[in-house]
C-alpha cells in the first residue's frame, strides 16, 4: 500500500505549505517495507537548491551548468517533489547531447507515475558520471515536513542550499514576474488593497517567509549539509558568493564557468512593476514581523533588512525581548 499524502495545501504558521503525491513504497529483497534507506550509488543528486524564487537561483544554475566539475540537468527546475514535473516550461529544454535527451525521456516517464518514486528520481542523475549534479527548484521551499523528511532520509548525504532575499523585494519581484508572464492578472499597483490581496495569494505568501522556510528545512537537514546564502551577497560580491557555494558543494572555486563571469545576471533590466514610496512602506509594514524574524534568526545581511524600511534598532530589540520575556531589560531603550 502506498504511503499516501493528499495533494493540496495547508496553512502552517501563516504560510501555505503544499502537500505532494503519495510515495512509492520501498521494498527490500525479503518483500518487507524498507523506510528511509540511503542511496549510496552514483545515481543520485548531490544537492538541492530549494529557493528562494527570485533569490538568485537562475544565476546559480548558469554558474554550475558551465562549471567543469558539474553536469547539470538540461532543465533548471525539475519540480519533481512539488508537482511531479507537470509544470509548463517557459523555455525549451537543453538538448546538447545524448545525456540531455535521455534525462528528458526519463523525466517524462517518471512524471506519468501517480506517486513519488525516490529511487527512479535518483537515477535521473546517473548521467553525471563522476561529476556533481543537483536539482535547483525554488518550489521546494513550499514542501511540507513530511516530504522533506522522506527526501532527506533517503538521500543521506544530500546537501541543501537556500538563497534568502529581503521579503519585500522578493515578493515585489515575484509579482512583477507574474504579471509579465501572464501568471498574475494586471492590477493597479497604487491600490493598496489590490497589492495586499496579491501578497496574500497562496502562490506568493508560501514563498515570502524565509525565516519559516529555513527553520522547516533545518529541522530535517544536518547542519553540515545545509547552507544559507543571501541575495544581498549576489549583488555586492558575486565572486565571493560563487566561491563559497562551490566550496560547499565540493567543486573547485578556482575553475571558471566557461566565459561566464560571476557577476553575470540575465535578469537585469527586466521590466518590474512600479513601486512607489507609499506602496513600498505599506508592503514593508505587511512583512514587519517577518523582517524582524529574519534579522533575528537568519542573521548576516538579514540584520540590515528592517532598517531599510525605517524600523529602528529599538523596534528590533524590543521585538526580540518580547520573544524571550525580557521586556524590563529593554526599558533603557525606550
Amino acid at each position: 500500500m502506498l504511503p499516501f499524502l493528499l495533494f493540496g495545501a495547508r496553512k502552517e504558521n501563516n504560510v501555505m505549505v503544499r502537500w505532494a503525491w503519495p510515495f512509492k513504497a520501498l521494498v527490500d529483497h525479503d518483500g518487507e517495507k524498507e523506510e528511509n534507506r540511503s542511496s549510496t550509488g552514483a545515481a543520485r543528486p548531490d544537492f538541492l537548491c530549494v529557493g528562494s524564487q527570485k533569490g538568485g537561483t537562475s544565476w546559480l544554475y548558469r554558474q554550475l551548468a558551465l562549471h567543469p566539475d558539474f553536469w547539470m540537468p538540461p532543465i533548471k527546475e525539475i519540480h519533481y517533489f512539488d508537482n511531479l514535473s507537470r509544470n509548463k516550461r517557459l523555455f525549451p529544454p537543453r538538448r546538447r547531447d545524448e545525456r540531455d535527451v535521455c534525462f528528458l525521456e526519463s523525466m517524462k516517464s517518471l512524471s506519468t507515475q501517480p506517486y513519488i518514486d525516490l529511487e527512479n528520481y535518483g537515477r535521473l542523475f546517473m548521467h553525471k558520471g563522476s561529476l556533481l549534479s543537483g536539482d535547483i527548484s525554488p518550489g521546494y521551499s513550499t514542501l511540507s515536513d513530511e516530504i522533506i523528511e522522506r527526501v532527506v532520509g533517503y538521500f543521506r548525504n544530500l546537501k541543501v542550499i537556500f538563497l534568502a532575499r529581503d521579503p519585500v523585494e522578493r515578493a515585489w519581484s515575484q509579482l512583477s514576474m507574474g504579471v509579465r508572464l501572464g501568471r498574475i492578472s494586471p492590477f493597479d499597483v497604487t491600490d493598496l488593497d489590490e497589492v495586499i490581496r496579491n501578497l496574500r495569494s497562496p502562490g506568493v505568501s508560501s514563498r515570502s517567509y524565509p525565516s519559516k522556510i529555513v527553520a522547516r528545512w533545518r529541522c530535517h537537514v544536518h547542519p553540515d549539509l545545509f547552507r544559507l546564502y543571501f541575495f544581498d551577497d549576489l549583488e555586492r560580491s558575486p565572486t565571493e558568493l560563487r566561491r563559497s557555494i562551490l566550496h560547499f558543494l565540493g567543486a573547485d572555486p578556482n575553475k571558471p564557468s566557461g566565459q561566464l563571469r560571476a557577476d553575470h545576471n540575465s535578469s537585469a533590466g527586466k521590466e518590474k512593476l512600479q513601486l512607489t514610496d507609499n506602496v513600498r512602506s505599506h508592503v514593508a509594514r505587511f512583512f514587519k514581523d517577518e523582517l524582524r524574524a529574519c534579522a533575528r534568526e537568519l542573521g548576516g545581511p538579514a540584520r540590515e533588512w528592517p532598517a531599510r524600511y525605517g524600523f529602528s534598532l529599538v523596534w528590533f530589540f524590543i521585538g526580540l525581548a518580547d520573544d524571550v520575556d525580557l521586556v524590563p531589560w529593554c526599558d533603557c531603550l525606550v
